[in-house]
């Protein structure tokens, strides 16, 4: 059996009164990009500094690579980290910045000058090694912040809210990057983002926090296409929530809703909902239909369709519509 790259066992973080993880159990597969997700205050940058050894659970225990490191200082762990400000040194050069950490490890110089080429290589920064880091955009200042995390051949690769700092464009780049360089070295790589696309984008796991506690983890389309609860639906993009018949919570995506006349009638098992159009949306490639509906609790709700090659006057508001919902396409959640 492979023993995780890293293991939360019972791991729990107070600050006074405040809970900030609570109880949290969780194997980080080795040569995988994990992301640990969720809203401000939920608890995943605590759980990354943690990893870390920048602080100290109140109990449980953090195991890497199977050896207990709970108390072990960060310097020993033999982590790689990239923060959201990237801390680089302005007085120095690129070159100078990456071989930071290898100067601290006492590298020969021949066998540092030959592992800072080959992180700059890797990062696509090898004709910038003479620069300082004010010569250079902001995208290419975290290049240089993970070209230094990678040199020291870290055991994981800690990147808390990396990509937060940069402007949209840039932050999609990156994202592509960061695939790619995760995917080339084969390193663990501990993603904390808020961000649900980027989590989405890049994750091979994806833990989504809330409050202290993992709320639901798994592959990004596990997670996506059965949300564990309606906090995590909400989280990744849902808005169709509705009330079945025994008092069950359940989404559907928009996509997944089918639009039709009253006299429509829908495929065997499909859930009905009568209602009025409330509003439409022409985007060019789509369109979108909020309608006004009684779901099967008897409670009114507004249920959004993404209708794809709709024309404009295909509805209007007060036109009446019948929805409808396969069974496959209608996620019940947990109470």
């Amino acid at each position: 059996m492979t023993v995780p790259a890293a293991q939360f066992v019972n791991v729990t973080q107070t600050f006074g009164d405040v809970v900030a993880v609570d109880d949290i159990s969780l194997d980080i597969e080795r040569g995988k990009l994990t992301t640990l997700l969720g809203p401000s205050g939920c608890g995943k940058t605590t759980s990354l500094r943690m990893l870390a050894g920048f602080g100290k659970p109140t109990s449980g225990q953090i195991f890497i690579e199977g050896e207990e490191c709970t108390r072990v200082p960060p310097e020993k762990r033999g982590l790689g980290m990239v923060f959201q400000q990237y801390a680089l040194f302005p007085h120095m050069t690129v070159r100078d910045n990456v071989g930071y950490g290898l100067k601290l490890r006492k590298v020969p110089t021949a066998e540092r000058r030959q592992r800072v080429d080959e992180a700059l290589e890797l990062v696509g920064l090898t004709s910038q090694a003479d620069k300082r880091p004010r010569q250079m955009s902001g995208g290419q200042q975290q290049r240089v912040a993970l070209a230094r995390a990678i040199a020291i051949r870290p055991r994981l690769l800690l990147l808390d809210e990396p990509l937060s700092a940069l402007d949209a464009r840039l932050r999609v780049e990156m994202r592509a990057e960061l695939r790619r360089i995760q995917a080339e070295t084969g390193l663990c790589v501990v993603l904390v983002t808020h961000d649900q696309d980027e989590a989405l984008e890049l994750s091979d796991q994806m833990v989504v926090m809330r409050a202290g506690k993992i709320e639901q983890a798994g592959t990004p389309q596990a997670v996506f296409s059965a949300p564990a609860s309606r906090f995590v639906a909400e989280f990744l993009g849902y808005e169709n929530f509705l009330t079945l018949a025994d008092g069950q919570h359940a989404a559907v995506r928009p996509e997944r809703l089918v639009v039709g006349t009253p006299d429509d009638t829908p495929s065997d098992g499909a859930l009905r909902l009568d209602g009025t159009v409330a509003d439409v949306a022409y985007r060019g490639v789509d369109l979108l239909v909020t309608s006004e509906v009684t779901d099967p609790a008897g409670q009114q709700v507004r249920l959004v369709a993404d209708i794809r090659g709709a024309t404009a006057g295909a509805f209007a508001p007060g036109q009446p519509v019948r929805l409808s919902i396969t069974p496959d396409h209608l996620i019940v959640l947990a109470a």
